[in-house]
């Protein structure tokens, strides 16, 4: 996929599992939400493996280690190895290691997944700025960090002490709703202190180069939730992507999104890896998927037909990436979303 804007949801004649070597798929509100599994997501990860797809697990959740990820998922019916799991723990990991001398001390603001993942680059987690670090390192902590922790990232960074951040999420999806992510503790140290972290995570450059580093896939498709992780990390490492409906992303964040945020297919669900993808086609000055036909007026968006519901967005999505361009957000989609029960 080049880095062009992109108009319109592609088709595919073939099963994307088929279609794909690898599958590069995110965890939180793809695979499971507050650690249970999305409905169709075991039935169909089984499915794509058993065709002969590699499944990938890339997180940008760095409180678990991969061992405890693939535990995890294998309790949930997926069988899976803790070298099937990419965390933006090893990402942030390495590019530290590029960086500082080996043995180094590294101030760790989060859970057991960063300290599993520094030791493996040969670096030494520490817990206070007092341990004379090289390095702060912030990933994700869980409900329980203590805010003290903070406080402890401060001091060092105060001292000139270069400070990573393993991705800056805004939010994470749970079974009760959308709660904080690692990016608001992130923006806590960035007040108090003025400083700028160096990051790892979806949908930057070192996720990417770590993911394929460890999978080796030749022609991966990336799958998640997130416009601003999953699809703008695909859009920077110029692969395709899937995005389904199943996490933080609802039918008006896509149809808003500007060019980098625009997957190449959309589905409900990770069934749709299961499927070919329909072609959305220009039609009567708007565009045909399905049964729908979707135009866009001066300010609404317009919807006529009867069918699938995906078919209804994806024609909308072509009908607004098309018309408005990097403007999207400023056509009113709301009517006929409704009307598809999204």
């Amino acid at each position: 996929m080049s880095q062009t804007a992109r108009t319109r949801p592609e088709g595919s004649d073939r099963a994307l599992s088929e279609a794909y070597d690898t599958a590069l798929l995110d965890l939180d509100g793809v695979v499971y939400a507050g650690g249970n599994a999305i409905a169709h997501a075991v039935e169909s990860l089984g499915t794509a493996h058993t065709g002969g797809m590699r499944l990938a697990y890339v997180t940008n959740n760095a409180l678990r280690t991969p061992d405890s990820v693939a535990e995890h998922l294998t309790e949930l019916g997926i069988a899976t190895e803790a070298s099937d799991v990419i965390t933006s723990a090893q990402a942030v990991a390495r590019l530290i290691s590029e960086q500082v001398p080996q043995d180094a001390r590294v101030l760790v603001i989060g859970g057991e997944g960063l300290r599993v993942a520094l030791r493996e680059r040969g670096l030494e987690p520490v817990e206070s700025a007092d341990d004379d670090p090289v390095a702060v390192v912030q990933g994700f902590g869980g409900p329980d960090l203590a805010w003290g922790r903070f406080a402890e990232a401060c001091y060092a960074i105060s001292r000139g002490v270069p400070w990573f951040a393993s991705n800056t999420d805004l939010t994470i999806p749970g079974a009760r709703g959308i709660a904080p992510g690692n990016g608001a503790a992130v923006e806590v140290v960035r007040i108090a202190t003025g400083a700028e972290p160096q990051v790892a995570g979806k949908p930057l450059p070192p996720m990417h180069r770590e993911t394929i580093l460890r999978t080796g896939a030749k022609r991966p498709l990336v799958v998640g939730d997130r416009l601003d992780t999953d699809i703008e990390g695909a859009f920077n490492g110029e692969v395709d992507s899937l995005l389904v409906l199943t996490g933080v992303t609802d039918g008006a964040q896509l149809l808003a999104a500007p060019p980098q945020h625009r997957p190449t297919y959309v589905d409900a669900d990770l069934r749709g890896m299961l499927t070919g993808q329909p072609e959305v086609v220009e039609a009567g000055g708007g565009f045909r998927c399905g049964g729908y036909t979707a135009t866009a007026g001066s300010e609404r968006l317009e919807l006529d037909g009867d069918g699938e519901p995906m078919d209804g967005l994806r024609a909308l999505c072509a009908a607004a990436w098309t018309a408005a361009g990097d403007a999207a957000s400023e056509l009113d989609g709301g009517k006929a979303l409704a009307r598809l029960g999204l």
